[in-house]
Order: C-alpha cells, then sequence, then structure tokens
C-alpha cells in the first residue's frame, strides 16, 4: 500500500491495516497457538512517525508484541523478521517517492513479502468489528533499535575480501541507509566521502539518490572517487557511476555480479532471473558466457516468486533491485553494492572496465497516457505495427509493448543496435498506440 501520507494512507487506514493482517495470519495458523511477535521499521519520512504510532497501535490492539527497530532500511526489516524469530514484518516507506508519501509493506516470518492471497484477505478485514483482546491478552510493545548492528554485521559477513585502498562516494538519499551506509563501507575498509546523509524527514529522494545520479557523478569526479554507490530512500536497490561518471544500471551490476558468482560455482542451474525490461545486451552478454536467463514480468516480486519457485539464486531488475538469496531476501541495496565494490577489488580492475562485460543497447521508452490499455493486447492494427517493427530490428533488437498496471497508460519500448533507429520506431509505434488505443 502506497500513496500521499494523510490523505491516501491515514493514521485509522495504518492502524485498521495492521490489526487485519494480524487477524488473517491469525487465522491461517502463521502464529501457530503462541503469542506473535512483530518487528516494525520506517525510513526518515515525516510522516513514519504518525504512521508507525499508528502500526504498533494496531498491532499491539490485535494481540500482538511489537519490536521498534526504528529507522532502517526495507532489506534490514526482512532480515529482521526471520533472524529474531518474529511471525510479521512490516516496514513503513515509499521507496524512491518524494517525502509525502508513504508506503507500507509486509514480511511474513521467514523475511519475503506476503502472497497475494494473503494480501487480498487482508484487504478485505479491514474495518471489520470483531472481538479486541483486553487485558493480558493486548501486545507489548518495546524498543529494539540497537538491533540494526545485528544487520550490519550479517551484511560484512557475506564479504570476502577488503576494499582497503578503494575511494567510493556513498549517496544515502537522505534515506534509511544514512546512518548505517556509510559506516559500513570504512568498516569494509573503503575510503568514504558521504552524500546524502542528512536526513531531516522532508528531504528524501530530493535531488540525492538512485534517481537523480547528477549529484552523485559530480561527487564523484570532485573526490577522485574509483566509484558512486547510489540507493534510494529505503535503501532495497542500488545503482552506479564510474570514476569517469558513467552510470552503471542493474542490467550492468547484475552482469557483474552474475559472472562472479558463476567463476566461483555459486549461481544456482547456471541462471539468472531477469524482468522482460532488461536490455538485451545484458541478456545477449550473459548468454555469451553459456547462462541461462529467465524473464518474468516486471516486479521485483515476479522475479523473487521465480527465484524460489526454479531454485535459482541470484535476479533482479533493471532499476537496481537486485536480490541475492545466498544471502537475503529480497532487494538489497547494501548488500549490492558491497559486493559490487568486492568485484573490483578482486579483480583490481576499475567499474567502467568490468562494465565492459555487456554493451547496453540503445533503449528508448515511452509512456503514453489516455487510451485504452485493455486494448494493448487485442488490437491488430497494433499487433501489425509490431511485426513490422520486429521483422526490420532482427535479432539486433526488440520490442515490448506493455499496458501499466497502475496507470492508465501503455510503455512503448524499443531497443535497437543504434539509437536514431530506437527513436525512430518507438514514436511510430506510440503513434500507432494513440491512434488505436
Amino acid at each position: 500500500m502506497r500513496g500521499l501520507a494523510n490523505r491516501d494512507l491515514t493514521a485509522r487506514l495504518a492502524m485498521e491495516l495492521s490489526m487485519a493482517a494480524a487477524r488473517v495470519l491469525g487465522d491461517a495458523g502463521a502464529f501457530e497457538g503462541h503469542r506473535p511477535v512483530a518487528v516494525v521499521g520506517r525510513d526518515p519520512r515525516a510522516s513514519g512517525e504518525f504512521l508507525e504510532a499508528a502500526v504498533v497501535a494496531g498491532l499491539a490492539g490485535a494481540g500482538v508484541d511489537v519490536l521498534r527497530l526504528g529507522v532502517l532500511p526495507t532489506p534490514a526489516v526482512a532480515y529482521l523478521t526471520r533472524e529474531l524469530g518474529a511471525d510479521l514484518g512490516v516496514m513503513l516507506s515509499a521507496s524512491h517517492n518524494p517525502a509525502p508519501d508513504n508506503g507500507i509493506k509486509f514480511f511474513d516470518r521467514s523475511g519475503y513479502k506476503l502472497p497475494d492471497e494473503i494480501e487480498d484477505r487482508i484487504e478485505a478485514k479491514i474495518g471489520e468489528e470483531w472481538n479486541a483482546p483486553t487485558g493480558a491478552g493486548v501486545g507489548r510493545v518495546r524498543e529494539a533499535h540497537g538491533e540494526l548492528a545485528r544487520y550490519a554485521e550479517h551484511l560484512l559477513s557475506t564479504l570476502d575480501i577488503s576494499l582497503a585502498g578503494l575511494r567510493v562516494v556513498v549517496d544515502c538519499a537522505h534515506g534509511a541507509s544514512a546512518e548505517l551506509a556509510p559506516g559500513l563501507l570504512r568498516r569494509a575498509g573503503a575510503e568514504v566521502f558521504e552524500i546524502g546523509a542528512a536526513p531531516d524527514g522532508l528531504n528524501i529522494n530530493d535531488g540525492v539518490g538512485s534517481t537523480h545520479l547528477d549529484t552523485l557523478r559530480e561527487a564523484v569526479l570532485k573526490h577522485g572517487a574509483a566509484m558512486g554507490l547510489a540507493f534510494d530512500g529505503d535503501a532495497d536497490r542500488c545503482l552506479a557511476v564510474t570514476s569517469g561518471g558513467e552510470v552503471v544500471d542493474g542490467d550492468q551490476i547484475m552482469a557483474i555480479l552474475a559472472l562472479e558468482l558463476h567463476e566461483a560455482g555459486r549461481l544456482p542451474a547456471g541462471t539468472v532471473v531477469a524482468t522482460v525490461m532488461s536490455n538485451l545486451g545484458f541478456k545477449l552478454a550473459l548468454q555469451g558466457h553459456g547462462l541461462k536467463i529467465l524473464e518474468t514480468a516486471v516486479g521485483d516480486r515476479y522475479v523473487l516468486e521465480a527465484m524460489r519457485e526454479g531454485g535459482y539464486g541470484f535476479g533482479g531488475e533493471q532499476s537496481g533491485h537486485v536480490i541475492m538469496l545466498e544471502h537475503g531476501t529480497t532487494g538489497d541495496g547494501l548488500l549490492t553494492g558491497l559486493h559490487l565494490l568486492g568485484a573490483v577489488a578482486r579483480r583490481g580492475r576499475p567499474l567502467d572496465e568490468l562494465a565492459k562485460c555487456m554493451t547496453r543497447l540503445p533503449q528508448v521508452l515511452i509512456n503514453v497516457r489516455g487510451v485504452d490499455k485493455a486494448r494493448a493486447k487485442t488490437s491488430e492494427e497494433l499487433r501489425a505495427a509490431i511485426s513490422a517493427a520486429e521483422l526490420e530490428l532482427g535479432a539486433s533488437g526488440r520490442v515490448l509493448i506493455r499496458p501499466s498496471g497502475t496507470e492508465p497508460m501503455v510503455r512503448v519500448m524499443v531497443e535497437a543496435a543504434a539509437e536514431d533507429q530506437a527513436h525512430t520506431i518507438a514514436e511510430r509505434l506510440a503513434d500507432v498506440v494513440r491512434t488505436h488505443l
């Protein structure tokens, strides 16, 4: 659930949602007859303060004991839910969205996001009358801010090489990683310059972080750093910048890390799970090394589902959402950043050279708004235009027409060997969408 805090996402809704979640999980046997425990974390948004209070009230009112973790990254909540033996994890964050927004994410006792079926049942329970516990039946609340150190130790334990000699700029987006990330990288041996590390509750993602890489690029060039890392507001994704200021996106990061894992014999079935939005150059590069690519719909949820179903250990998205199931149950920006730095240190080669393991084909994305997105799958005119475009591109490009899952628009994506060709074909297909949908 995500929206404008205190308008779309109110304190009352947050409380009722948490209460409903406790009831549904209890009815489903998730608590197995014992007194349930939940961990609750948040990013530093101002609205997180009152929404956290509402979530804690809802859980305790439903008979759940609550550990308040304070401000920390989303993957830390996922990790600590499992590590502390909690029955439920709750994270308050709107990720890369601006400060006025906020959201609520739930994790099961294993640290995975709740399945769709459970989420639907929770939604149906919101606001429903029931007999709430009283007396000794209500939940108790205690502070557990110190548990952030446990997560930090976990991250460091996954790295098998010192980062000594690496000068790094880290952009924390004035978000949930601001307290943790700079010190963590220093403990790993790196020389660190930090930006976006002074959250005030209102400046999260404001001109900094993974959605505003110009700030990081300037800092990397200013400090003569080997590279820069940028996280989003809740630090579940990571992008990078080379010493020369070039952006290294999620596909390139995945390619580097997948080849590292493959060489170490730690890439199950020689397979990487990625979404249909991953660059064709990424797929060609991994296939050139004998690796397999399993494609899913857009969304880290679908990547994770495919990984778990197929027994695969590595996957992610172009946005920098990288999942390493060997070490965590969700996308983790800090984990990704540490292992990217580890690859640079291990190889003794700069990031721009490692990123050359794949050639990123020009990719053009056009969002066509105000159309009937339901017709995207049935329009004969659009189908004919796509076929003509695919014939023109041949094996050196591809077309993806995708109705948005949350907005009234259709996304037109074209990849080609030349940027001019990608733009021309994308505009042509966008015109067909505008005319016929």
